[in-house]
Parts: C-alpha cells; sequence; structure tokens
C-alpha cells in the first residue's frame, strides 16, 4: 500500500509536467534547427543536449560561440544563465536531502525549471510528504519535460531548414519562463528582484556578448536578498 500510495505521487508528477510540453516541444526543436544552422552535427548535437541538459545556457553559448565571443564570456554567460539551478538546489535539500546518493544524483542532472516549479509548489502546500513520495512527483514532472526535450532536439536537427520561420519557434523560451515564474512571484522580496532585473536587463540590453543578463541577474539577486533581510529585521518576514 505504501508503495502504491508512493508510486501515484510519480503520475500527480506527471500530469502537473505534462502541459510543458508545449513549450519544451518547440524549444527543443528551435535549439537543433540552430545547432545545425551554426554547423554542429547530429552526433554534436545531441551530445550537448544530453550533457549539458540545460536549454536556455545551451541557446547561450550555441548564439555566443556563433558570434565568435572568447571562450571565457560564452563560459561566463552560460555559467551565469544557469546560476539559478544552484538556487533551485538549495531550495530542494531539504525536501530531498534525506533520499540516497544515487537519487540525488538524478535529480542533479534532472533539475529544469519547470520539475522546480510544479515540485516546490507541491512540497510546500503537502509539507507532510514522505521524502520518497517528494522524489517520485519529482521524477514524474521532470519524465514529460525531458522526454520532449530530448526527442524534438532530434527532429530540430533532422528537418533543420525545412521548419518555416512563421513557425516563429523561438516563442516556446519567454512563454516558459513567464508560465514558471509568474506563479513563483509570492514575496515582496519576489517581485523586486523580477522588477529589478527586467529594468536593469533593458537598460543593460546594449552591452556586448548579452552581459547585459548577467548584470541583470546580479541585480536582482542582490535586491531580493536585500528586500528579504529588510523585511526579516523589520519582522516582517514570515
Amino acid at each position: 500500500m505504501a508503495y502504491s500510495t508512493a508510486n501515484s505521487y510519480y503520475w500527480k508528477g506527471f500530469r502537473a509536467g505534462a502541459p510543458f510540453i508545449l513549450v519544451a516541444g518547440p524549444f527543443g526543436m528551435l535549439f537543433g534547427v540552430l545547432a545545425t544552422e551554426a554547423g554542429l552535427n547530429l552526433t554534436e548535437t545531441l551530445v550537448l543536449t544530453a550533457t549539458v541538459f540545460a536549454g536556455a545556457a545551451q541557446l547561450t553559448a550555441l548564439q555566443l560561440m556563433q558570434e565568435h565571443a572568447p571562450t571565457i564570456v560564452v563560459l561566463a554567460s552560460a555559467l551565469a544563465v544557469n546560476l539559478r539551478m544552484a538556487m533551485y538546489s538549495a531550495s530542494l535539500t531539504p525536501y530531498l536531502g534525506a533520499a540516497p546518493l544515487w537519487q540525488r544524483a538524478f535529480v542533479a542532472y534532472l533539475t529544469v525549471d519547470q520539475a522546480y516549479a510544479c515540485s516546490i509548489v507541491r512540497f510546500e502546500t503537502e509539507p507532510d510528504l514522505t521524502t520518497s513520495q517528494r522524489m517520485r512527483y519529482f521524477m514524474g514532472s521532470v519524465t514529460p519535460v525531458a522526454t520532449a526535450w530530448y526527442v524534438f532536439t532530434l527532429v530540430g536537427v533532422l528537418v533543420g531548414a525545412q521548419i518555416p520561420q512563421s513557425w516563429a519557434l523561438d516563442f516556446a523560451l519567454p512563454i516558459a519562463f513567464l508560465a514558471m515564474a509568474t506563479p513563483m512571484l509570492r514575496t515582496v522580496a519576489h517581485v523586486a528582484a523580477a522588477a529589478v532585473a527586467i529594468v536593469v536587463a533593458l537598460l543593460a540590453a546594449g552591452l556586448p556578448y548579452n552581459l547585459g543578463l548577467i548584470v541583470a541577474g546580479l541585480a536582482g539577486m542582490m535586491t531580493g536578498a536585500q528586500v528579504e533581510v529588510i523585511l526579516r529585521k523589520k519582522g516582517l518576514w514570515t
């Protein structure tokens, strides 16, 4: 009975993550197309996808490589884009930290925005879940997203330039982040961080090699942290 209950959380997670196929699919296809246009072959594209498994970082690195940016800028930009994963990991640790090492290794590899967004909301609203239930929910939420990412990246590589520009596959990235980020703006610190990051990103849009995104990300994180400190001192943080 316990196993059945835990296993049901896999399918609950799967159902929560399934709608994100609608953005992970076009996003993966877009990356496959752009990678082909950048000169990567099938093997190189699939290896990059399997080893990095971070869509935004992959697109950032690919764009900068096409612009012949210095290697250090490519690496720094990709790491900056993925810096949020460190925060995701810290946020998930209280809920999944008791899991066996091999399970935590899978979570570390498979942590993506969609799985995190689905899981952290569930974990916070159901604090009495067991570690096994939480792990199964997380794995369920990431299954449709990861599958769509791998499959549609392959489709993008195979069809390449045959996809008409009118399909506007690049809509997937902003739509995905809006769908995930908006429900997570639950505190004043979250809203302040997002607002500052948006403003700084717009002001710094002219910086070379997309460095404005790094500056905006850092400004947003510092703002959110400072607002939280102020609210805690005033006893307004819960």
